[in-house]
């Protein structure tokens, strides 16, 4: 294996990123993840532990030498420092394999919700950048279930909008095809589209956490009014909230969509949810 083999993770001490390094280290990959405090990575010993910052886009440098390709998770920052990020990742006709949100309407200028507006800028970015990208169009990541974990233990969780569905999407399965796109060219300039098996409603998401825990745990509506307030004390603005609570009313009354994408890249289906409250049952304990 040549320097050139090497796969960097950006994000790798996330959900998805920790599987993608699992995932490439399985397969005898040379793997290098980029790091805020490696002192706390805990990342398995045959990674390369760089330390770098997206909002400092010269950390990058160093961890760049030799690799060939790049997950890209992007965090909850401002894209202010993405383009000179974005042109340092595709020097050298590098691969990136960015994160991306199955939300994004590719019709429309302006998204209907911050997120995906979010993504779908940093998605033009890569595209033009001359990269050779992968975009993973994932929808609602299952890991935002643990969120819930305190009332869980409690037996009640209190949330708005509990007829709305979600395709959730295990995380093990999103790092398994990031691994497949890293691998090899078979999915340059194309977007993934990312689901799990089937929509789930935030109310038979609790029914099927408290069938797996085997105790009862019960679904509580909480108005809207209630929320708003909540989320206006986590610091978002008004306009985000309406953008958040309108992507919910419509996950509640349309139907939402269903990919076989997983298992036509890796050979096999996408985890059920009842799978992926089986494999995180302790952090619900």
């Amino acid at each position: 294996m040549t320097r050139q083999d090497v796969i960097l993770v950006i994000g790798a001490t996330g959900n998805v990123g920790r599987q993608v390094v699992r995932g490439l280290l399985d397969e005898g990959r040379a793997v290098r993840a980029l790091v805020r405090t490696p002192e706390t990575a805990r990342l398995p010993e045959p990674v390369e532990v760089f330390r770098g910052d997206l909002t400092s886009p010269e950390t990058l440098r160093p961890a760049l030498d030799g690799v060939r390709s790049v997950f890209l998770v992007w965090p909850s920052l401002p894209l202010a420092a993405a383009p000179a990020v974005v042109d340092a990742l595709a020097e050298g006709d590098r691969r990136i394999v960015y994160l991306s949100s199955a939300g994004i309407d590719d019709d429309r200028d302006e998204q209907a919700d911050p997120i995906n507006d979010f993504h779908a800028g940093l998605e033009r970015l890569i595209e033009g950048s001359g990269a050779r990208w992968t975009f993973l169009r994932c929808t609602s990541f299952a890991t935002s279930i643990l969120e819930w974990g305190d009332q869980v233990r409690e037996g009640v969780v209190r949330e708005a909008f509990g007829g709305s569905s979600r395709t959730l999407i295990h995380e093990r399965d999103i790092a398994a095809v990031a691994v497949r796109a890293l691998a090899g060219d078979g999915y340059a300039g194309r977007r993934l589209m990312l689901s799990g098996p089937a929509p789930i409603s935030q109310v038979e998401q609790v029914r099927v956490i408290g069938e797996v825990l085997g105790r009862p745990v019960r679904f509580e509506e909480v108005p809207l009014d209630v929320l708003r307030e909540r989320m206006r004390a986590e610091g978002w603005s008004d306009p985000d909230i309406d953008g958040m609570f309108t992507a919910y009313a419509a996950m509640a009354a349309l139907d939402q969509p269903v990919w076989n994408t997983v298992q036509e890249v890796t050979g096999r289906p996408a985890r059920t949810f009842r799978q992926w409250v089986d494999d995180h049952a302790p952090a619900f304990s």
